[in-house]
């Protein structure tokens, strides 16, 4: 078929147009179906990428988290160890401690002169400060391995308070400060110990770094929670140790006011472990220069504002300190600790039979017609022997309740409950002798 010439020049264009237009859209169109195609690979690239970082990230964090297991695992036995060594540790240096706390106290009377009086205060105050280290290093340690459980109950506050200010009084009123306790009917669910603890270190601080003034504690209601407050007109507490006086051994400022020779810097860093463990509540606010008041929320109990007879809740006062002719039947296996407390009962007028374990103990009763008006025993005895044990098989032997206290290092919850089972007084070591004498005249009235 013959093609016709095109003569008209514009229509010619318009074709060439038309023609050069579809095939630019054609090639657009190509063009851009092969720039998906290497999006697509660029996206699948970075897709597979990603995820193999991804992978390695999550084996990585596995990895970790397993080594941060472990290692979790190994703190909390290296806790659990270092409690087991401390509580060992502590009833081993107790053990001298209790010694020479006994053998000063006969050395003070023997002394007629002042400069010998002085002199024996001085190491009293050392033991107690040795005493105190020794007892707060093992509660903290407890309570950072979690193994302090609370014993939580109704506690009435009067006698605890009563109990407070019969402590701290004499130390207030030589440094010339007023203490006051508010009266109050109020019942808390706490741990009375651990309460205890608690209140005593705070009042302890705030008598400390008080000059003038004094110390008040008391209360407030607030819903279900009782408001204990601790007030005291001392130094105050600067606004950049808030966090830092939680701290061990952590002080105040130190100036020719303060009274520091028997601080260690420990007591609120156990305020703080011992309210965590109760679940309680601890905060304070200060005036640099004129005083601080801490708060301790505790829940109050059901019908805390019943009233309390307060007499049924302090303990009778011991009658008489007469301990003269006191037959003692003494069990204690440590060389040290056994001549010191049988020459302080000596110094007492008492008749002292020594034994070092159960066997010893009974064979020690065998003579007709002794029979002790009073057992005093260590727990930890000798062949494996316990007090507790012995201060029974005595009983048994005797047929009769003789009165026993149980002087020990073992400061667990556990002999706690069965001494008190058993109607066995408990003393931790180090003891006391003014204490000692008063409660064995307790246990003789």
């Amino acid at each position: 078929m013959p093609i016709r010439p095109i003569e008209d020049i514009d229509k010619l264009r318009r074709i060439n147009e038309a023609l050069v237009s579809r095939v630019e859209r054609s090639m657009e169109q190509q063009g851009n179906a092969f720039s998906l195609f290497q999006t697509a690979i660029n996206l699948e690239t970075r897709v597979r990428t990603r995820t193999e970082e991804l992978r390695a990230t999550l084996r990585h964090l596995e990895q970790s988290n397993l080594e941060l297991v472990a290692a979790k695992e190994n703190a909390e036995q290296a806790n659990l160890s270092k409690t087991r060594f401390l509580a060992a540790a502590s009833h081993d240096v107790l053990q001298p401690l209790n010694a020479a706390h006994l053998s000063i106290s006969a050395l003070a009377e023997l002394q007629t002169g002042e400069e010998g009086r002085k002199l024996v205060r001085q190491v009293e105050r050392s033991l107690e400060t040795m005493e105190d280290l020794l007892r707060t290093l093992l509660d903290i340690s407890k309570l950072d391995a979690g193994v302090v459980q609370p014993e939580v109950g109704d506690v009435p506050l009067e006698p605890l308070f009563s109990s407070l200010k019969s402590d701290f009084q004499p130390w207030a009123a030589n440094k010339g400060l007023k203490l006051r306790f508010r009266p109050t009917h109020a019942v808390v669910r706490s741990d009375r110990t651990l309460l205890r603890r608690i209140l005593q270190n705070i009042i302890s601080n705030a008598i400390r770094y008080t000059k003038t003034g004094g110390v008040l504690v008391g209360m407030r209601y607030r819903g279900t929670v009782l408001r204990i407050d601790v007030v005291d007109t001392g130094s105050g507490i600067p606004n950049d140790q808030r966090l830092a006086v939680f701290e061990e051994f952590h002080r105040g400022t130190v100036t020719a006011d303060s009274d520091l020779a028997g601080g260690l810097g420990l007591g609120l860093a156990i305020v703080r472990r011992m309210v965590d463990a109760l679940g309680h509540r601890v905060d304070f606010s200060s005036v640099l220069g004129r005083g601080t008041v801490f708060h301790i929320d505790v829940p109050l109990a059901f019908g805390a504002h019943a009233e309390l007879v307060a007499a049924s809740n302090e303990p009778e006062k011991p009658r008489g300190y007469g301990l003269f002719g006191t037959k003692v039947l003494l069990i204690e296996n440590d060389d040290a600790v056994l001549e010191a407390m049988k020459l302080l009962l000596e110094r007492w007028r008492c008749d002292v039979r020594a034994a070092t374990s159960t066997d010893d103990a009974i064979d020690a009763l065998g003579d007709t017609g002794w029979v002790p008006d009073v057992i005093i025993a260590d727990q930890h005895l000798d062949h494996g022997d316990l007090g507790t044990t012995t201060i029974v098989e005595a009983r048994d032997y005797l047929q009769r309740q003789v009165p026993a206290l149980l002087i020990t290092a073992d400061a667990s919850e556990t002999l706690s409950r069965t001494a008190r089972s058993g109607g066995i007084e408990l003393m931790r070591k180090p003891v006391k002798p003014a204490q000692l004498r008063a409660l064995l005249a307790h246990l003789l009235a």
